[in-house]
């Protein structure tokens, strides 16, 4: 049985999104709101692709479709319209397979409505998306199995659930070995005081059950996920006085991070790596994370952490690795790995992303978690 908090949480978020919000335009922040970005042009169609319907009624807090997932089989975590699933579905293509699921039942429906569309636009002859009403902690009951996908999502949901760990918990267990959870969330800057995190709106608007962003890294470790790896971040402004009197000090930020479960090998040391280029969208650069980029045909240093997931992750064919001293053949150049300090801190990286912001043309736009254009 559920905690009475939590089943109170449960009820007053599928309100919340099934009731109170109709469109997009109905949130009081920008937490859950993704403007116009730099998107890959296969992702910018695949998106173009989704039902009218579906997109009015999505409400994520960044873009969360992540490299190299032709035939994947992935898992979307609070998957509401489903907007995100009929993006990805396009992109594993028919071998691969996409299970969204929601505790809101509205969304739910909505999703299903418009399966039969989407397969009929993308000429598949059987549906490779399926839906189903469920709780994201609670994927065993969903009858999601062990190690049975080789990716999870996550679009500004897991601060909904009061319980994080058994959500992570949960991914770590659908997992395959070599898999990943890439997901957007809201962190806070400090642990969040009772009288936000009791705020029935503030809920709702993915704030009040932000978790403090180093606490991401405690459980991860704690569950058995390698290190977080962040990938963009973006402030969260609030547009409502009230809200922000609640607020006070405490300072929000949504943020794209990624987790991999690794299978237990031999420690890694540090590399050498090549990229040998060819992902669809990523041809000839892939933005890894905030702290890596690989260019093809580029040999660059790898720290033992970034050595051990190229390896043993599906990015492991697109990566020509060899340990330090080891001759690698290329024509490119070399970058050795700095003795710099890596970005973890979210926050750190949205003032960074902010500052590079201001100094580009105006009419340059960002999605709330999206990567910002350089100038």
């Amino acid at each position: 049985m559920a905690a009475p908090r939590d089943a109170e949480i449960w009820k007053d978020v599928q309100t919340y999104y099934g009731q109170v919000l109709k469109k997009g335009a109905d949130l009081q922040t920008n937490a859950c709101v993704t403007a116009a970005g730099p998107v890959p042009k296969h992702i910018r169609e695949a998106l173009q692709n989704v039902h009218e319907e579906v997109t009015l009624r999505y409400y994520g807090c960044g873009l969360v479709i992540p490299e190299s997932l032709e035939n994947c089989w992935i898992l979307d975590l609070g998957s509401g319209s489903g907007r995100d699933c009929y993006a990805l579905s396009q992109l594993v293509g028919e071998k691969g397979h996409v299970t969204g699921i929601d505790m809101t039942e509205g969304q739910v429906e909505v999703a299903k409505k418009y399966i039969d569309y989407h397969m009929e636009k993308y000429g598949f002859q059987a549906p490779n998306v399926t839906f189903v009403h469920g709780y994201i902690e609670k994927l065993g009951e969903a009858g999601i199995k062990n190690e049975s996908y080789d990716i999870v999502i996550s679009n500004c949901v897991i601060n909904l659930v009061p319980d994080k760990q058994q959500v992570l918990q949960e991914v770590h267990r659908v997992l395959k070995h070599g898999g990943e959870l890439y997901f957007s969330d809201v962190y806070a800057s400090l642990e969040l005081p009772e009288e936000i995190r009791m705020h029935k709106v503030l809920w709702g608007e993915c704030l009040g059950g932000a978790l403090y962003w180093k606490d991401l890294a405690i459980l991860a470790q704690k569950i058995g996920f390698r290190p977080p790896r962040l990938v963009t971040a973006n402030l969260i402004t609030v547009q409502n006085k009230e809200l922000e009197r609640v607020i006070g000090n405490y300072r929000f930020v949504s943020a794209t991070f990624r987790l991999f479960k690794l299978p237990k090998t031999e420690p890694a040391k540090r590399c050498q790596v090549i990229y040998n280029g060819g992902i669809t969208g990523h041809e000839k650069e892939l933005i890894f994370d905030a702290n890596f980029t690989f260019k093809e045909g580029e040999i660059v240093e790898v720290d033992e952490e970034t050595a051990a997931v190229l390896k043993n992750s599906r990015f492991a064919q697109d990566f020509l690795i060899r340990s330090i001293g080891e001759k690698l053949p290329t024509g490119g150049g070399c970058s050795a790995l700095e003795s710099k300090d890596v970005i973890t801190d979210p926050f750190k990286l949205a003032e960074v992303s902010d500052n590079m912001s201001s100094r580009c043309a105006p009419d340059v736009a960002s999605g709330c978690c999206g990567t910002k254009k350089s100038c």
